[in-house]
C-alpha cells in the first residue's frame, strides 16, 4: 500500500535469537552468525562493504517514508561522497569497524597465499562469482579477488572487466589495511606490491 515506508525489512539472520541448527540442502551456506549492531560515534572510522573506509561525520535523526529513524551520516574517505546507514540496519547493511591488526595481518596471508578462489569455466561465470565476492563486502574475499587478479596479470594482459576487478579490490582494502597497520597508504601499497612480484 502506498503508506507503507520504502525501508527495506532486515533480513531474517537479524532477528535477536540464535540461529537454528544446520538446516536447508547440504551445501547449502549457513546463515551469518548473529553480530552485535556496531556502535559508532562522531569521528569513528567505518567500513562500509560497497564504499570502503569512512568517517561518522554525524548522527542524524530524519525522516524518511513518515517514519523517524537515526542514521549515521558517513563521509568515504575516497571520494568524499555521503552515505547514510540507518543506525538500526548498520549489521544489515554490512557496516563494521576497521580491522584488527590480526585480521589485517590473515588478509595479507591470504594474498600470499598461491591457490586460486574460483576456477569455475567459463569467464563470464567467474566474473560474475568475483563480482559477488567484492560485494560481499568480506575483506577476505576481497582480497582473494586482488590475489587472482594479480596472478591473472602475470598470465595476460586483464580485459576491462579483470582490471575494474583488480582495482575495486584494492581501493576498497588498501586504506583499510593501512589504518589498520598503521602505515601510510604509500607503505601499504609497496608491500601488495612486493606480495604479488615475490
Amino acid at each position: 500500500s502506498p503508506s507503507q515506508p520504502p525501508v527495506a525489512p532486515p533480513r531474517p539472520s537479524a532477528r535477536p535469537f540464535p540461529p537454528r541448527g544446520p538446516s536447508g540442502p547440504p551445501g547449502a551456506i549457513p546463515p551469518l552468525p548473529l553480530v552485535p549492531a556496531p556502535d559508532f560515534k562522531v569521528g569513528d572510522k567505518a567500513v562500509h562493504p560497497a564504499h570502503g573506509v569512512g568517517e561518522v561525520t554525524a548522527i542524524e535523526q530524519r525522516e524518511i517514508g513518515g517514519t523517524r529513524a537515526t542514521f549515521y551520516i558517513l563521509r568515504i574517505l575516497d571520494n568524499g561522497m555521503k552515505v547514510m546507514v540507518p543506525t538500526s540496519a548498520a549489521t544489515q547493511v554490512g557496516l563494521r569497524s576497521i580491522m584488527s591488526d590480526k585480521e589485517a595481518n590473515n588478509i595479507l596471508s591470504t594474498m600470499r597465499a598461491r591457490e586460486v578462489a574460483v576456477d569455475v569455466q567459463p569467464w563470464s561465470r567467474r566474473f560474475r562469482v568475483y563480482t559477488e565476492m567484492i560485494k560481499s563486502g568480506s575483506a577476505i574475499e576481497i582480497a582473494k579477488v586482488l590475489r587472482d587478479m594479480n596472478r591473472l596479470k602475470f598470465d595476460k594482459d586483464l580485459s576491462f572487466g579483470e582490471r575494474r576487478l583488480l582495482d575495486q579490490a584494492r581501493s576498497l582494502l588498501l586504506k583499510e589495511l593501512a589504518f589498520a597497520k598503521n602505515k601510510t597508504e604509500p607503505e601499504m601499497a609497496e608491500e601488495i606490491k612486493r606480495i604479488f612480484s615475490s
